[in-house]
């Protein structure tokens, strides 16, 4: 199980997320299934690895889901006519922690999701893989468990946007280089953490990393 390691997180230029990426989940909040992606950032200080250690994360302001996705890292510059695949040099797995109290807060009064995304230790990244490609990718599941007990899983082929319409869809908005990652959205099943939980992240059921949550009250 190979960690994300000091040199990996400094190089971090952006971190994207895209929302609402898979139907289920989408529905399973009560959400509507979107028409053209949903991107957000988070700060880079945010993300943490996934080494088997503790992480502690804020307790104080209402349920912190966990949400594993996909991670994808780019090797170099987004330009038009780029095959999307040929700028992907990495695949990880990651959790985009949510504050959903303060979510569902700022979707009602139609405000910005950082409060909710962005706080210290809300991006949870296991090691870099080699990127096996778009066909390969989507025949490999993806899977979470809480404690032992399975809890998420899902494909890439379940996705609403595939890989390629993210980058370009993010490189021709926002711009794309070396450093960015991309979290591609979470499969249903997410939910609220309780302290001392453990957390496994596998892909192809390879356990690519893990971590014990410690909530601060």
């Amino acid at each position: 199980m190979g960690t994300l390691s000091t040199e990996d997180l400094q190089s971090i230029r952006n971190i994207y997320c895209v929302g609402r990426n898979y139907a289920q989940h989408a529905k399973e909040l009560g959400n509507e299934v979107p028409a053209e992606p949903i991107v957000f950032l988070k700060p880079t200080h945010a993300a943490v690895p996934l080494d088997g250690g503790a992480v502690q994360v804020e307790g104080k302001r209402g349920a912190v889901h966990y949400e594993v996705e996909l991670v994808l890292r780019i090797g170099r510059r987004y330009e038009p006519g780029v095959e999307p695949d040929a700028i992907i040099d990495g695949l990880g797995l990651g959790l985009d922690l949510t504050l959903r109290d303060e979510q569902s807060t700022a979707k009602s009064a139609g405000l910005p999701w950082l409060s909710a995304k962005g706080f210290p230790s809300s991006a949870l990244l296991t090691g870099w893989q080699e990127y096996p490609g778009k066909q390969a990718l989507y025949n490999r599941e993806f899977s979470l468990k809480r404690n032992g007990q399975e809890v998420q899983r899902g494909s890439a082929s379940e996705m609403l946007f595939h890989t390629s319409e993210l980058i370009r869809y993010i490189g021709q908005r926002f711009g794309l280089d070396a450093g960015d990652i991309i979290f591609t959205g979470t499969p249903a099943g997410v939910g609220a953490l309780e302290d001392g939980d453990l957390l496994e992240c596998f892909l192809a059921e390879k356990l690519l990393g893990s971590c014990r949550i410690a909530l601060q009250k």
